[in-house]
């Protein structure tokens, strides 16, 4: 097993982890800012770098039953979202292979 390195993002506004300050994702690639999470508010977005993904587990959700694993900073292992692997809703189809990153959990990084 090799080194393993941190994918730097370049953009005007990048979220990045709240602890460390690791890359996680630009302003770009946010698909909806209308999510909920354990600690507020959340965003969904299109991709997310820099994470470890948990074991898939399924979870009963306000908008249904979905498959889903948690994220971690690669950095710290701090938990800062999960990511949809499965929705069982048709209406829900959209959010398989997204990812949420939780406000409370990130920062902006310059």
């Amino acid at each position: 097993m090799g080194l393993s390195y941190n994918v730097y993002l370049n953009s005007n506004r990048i979220y990045g982890c709240r602890t460390c300050k690791t890359h996680l994702s630009n302003h770009d690639d946010i698909i909806s800012r209308n999510f909920r999470g354990q600690h507020g508010k959340a965003y969904l977005f299109d991709s997310v770098v820099n994470i470890v993904e948990g074991d898939p587990t399924e979870r009963t959700m306000t908008t249904g039953r979905h498959i889903v694993r948690d994220i971690r900073c690669k950095q710290c292992k701090d938990t800062v979202g999960w990511k949809y692997d499965k929705a069982y809703e048709a209406s829900e189809k959209y959010k398989e292979s997204k990812f949420i990153l939780e406000a409370e959990l990130l920062c902006q990084v310059t």
